[in-house]
């Protein structure tokens, strides 16, 4: 699946992510690749606050990782997020790979879909608020 819009960030592992084997605990994956999802969402200016101030939430329905190899403390990691579908969802697949080796470490996914906050509606088809921020990304890669 294409990416209409990509965002990546390097981080260490600190200590208090890793387990009493100095391997990273397995639930911390989220917590990067909601670190890089905000970072992909900031970019198209439809930040969190945002998302709220135009009355929709968008609450995870679905998330999915594979872990290839682990990672541990103190090692540089990259945390890679690309927006891949957001016609009826918006969909992130996210890469964690080792600075050093370029070795990806772990893969996976989250869907979210977009809650009209007014009456807790789930919403069939991307608001108009999401495409407004999306529409230049979108043009772009049609033109290619």
């Amino acid at each position: 699946m294409k990416s209409i819009l990509t965002t990546s960030l390097e981080m260490i592992i600190p200590f208090h992510d890793v387990d009493s084997m100095g391997i990273t605990w397995h639930g911390n994956y989220l917590r990067y690749f909601e670190i890089a999802r905000c970072q992909l969402l900031d970019e198209i200016d439809y930040g969190y606050r945002k998302m709220q101030a135009s009355g929709y939430a968008w609450p995870i329905v679905d998330a999915q990782i594979k872990y290839a190899h682990s990672s541990s403390f103190d090692q540089k990691i990259k945390v890679i997020a690309s927006l891949v579908e957001w016609e009826n969802r918006i969909k992130i697949n996210y890469e964690v790979r080792d600075v050093d080796s370029n070795k990806r470490l772990t893969k996976g996914y989250t869907i979210q879909a977009a809650v009209n906050m007014l009456d807790n509606e789930l919403c069939f088809v991307t608001p108009d608020c999401f495409r407004e921020k999306i529409a230049h990304l979108v043009d772009i890669k049609q033109e290619q």
